[in-house]
């Protein structure tokens, strides 16, 4: 039998595509309060590693040839760096982000004005991409710390997109985007444990060749991945993912995002993707 890593359709040559991102520096980035299990306020932050460290993530972009546009922050949002928080895009359609926490609510009126296409407000409480993936023509939606599962019908009916619901059972993985990475129409990564039963066999049913991550990698937000079809951005610590990655055809970059993860972040949570 033909394992998956020898399968020859896996080892085609990966064409990326290029993607507008939107993005937002850490200009006032700081743990001041906990709404994850990353977050601990008496670990103190260094903004100007913070801020170098997201440059330096900005500028991998940029040379994977892609378009960044760039969000000023707002003083007294701290988390306004994880922009893929604010919003879903898909097709010229937004559907805009309902934060659960009131002290990221403000980020979603902030970014709006940045975001091109028909914005529509929510009413149900969702994180845009931290909970919304584009995946080819269906959304994969998360669900249990976050997102309220009556967004996935919204979701699906403002986006045009039919959504698959993922119910996540960790909580060090809050968001949809920090268990799993989507890398292609067709292919993803994810680590099994991060899912409700239900949900694994989802996920095995449509995914069967599908990159499946360590606990090692995912704890450190490996799987807060961004993916153009070829190149996949993630954090350098998860060497073993990258690795699995190389040898399924795709081309990782790591880049250190030590100072963001202490707010729950990685490379996807500070790459919010507009699609036209």
């Amino acid at each position: 039998m033909t394992s998956v890593l020898t399968r020859p359709e896996l080892h085609r040559d990966r064409v990326p595509t290029r993607r507008h991102y939107v993005m937002c520096p850490p200009a006032h980035f700081a743990v001041e309060y906990a709404i994850n299990p990353w977050m601990d306020p008496a670990v103190p932050v260094d903004r100007d590693l913070a801020h170098r460290q997201w440059d330096a993530l900005r500028r991998t972009h940029l040379e994977l040839g892609h378009q960044v546009t760039v969000v000023e922050a707002v003083p007294g949002l701290p988390d306004m760096v994880f922009a893929a928080n604010a919003a879903t895009s898909v097709a010229g359609r937004v559907y805009g982000a309902r934060f659960r926490y009131p002290e990221r609510v403000p980020e979603a009126a902030a970014f709006r004005a940045h975001l091109p296409g028909v914005y529509v407000e929510p009413r149900f409480v969702n994180e845009g991409e931290g909970d919304l993936l584009v995946a080819g023509d269906v959304l994969l939606a998360g669900t249990g710390f976050r997102t309220d599962p009556r967004a996935h019908r919204e979701a699906a009916r403002v986006l045009r997109r039919p959504t698959l619901s993922l119910e996540l059972v960790d909580p060090r993985f809050y968001h949809l985007d920090t268990a799993l990475a989507v890398l292609s129409a067709h292919e993803v990564t994810y680590l099994p444990s991060a899912f409700s039963a239900r949900s694994r066999g989802i996920l095995a049913g449509r995914y069967p060749d599908a990159v499946l991550a360590t606990e090692s990698d995912a704890a450190v937000l490996g799987l807060n991945a961004v993916s153009d079809g070829r190149h996949v951005v993630l954090p350098a610590a998860a060497t073993g993912l990258a690795a699995d990655l190389r040898e399924r055809g795709f081309e990782p970059i790591g880049v250190d995002l030590s100072e963001l993860l202490k707010g729950g972040g990685g490379p996807k949570c500070c790459t919010l993707e507009v699609r036209p």
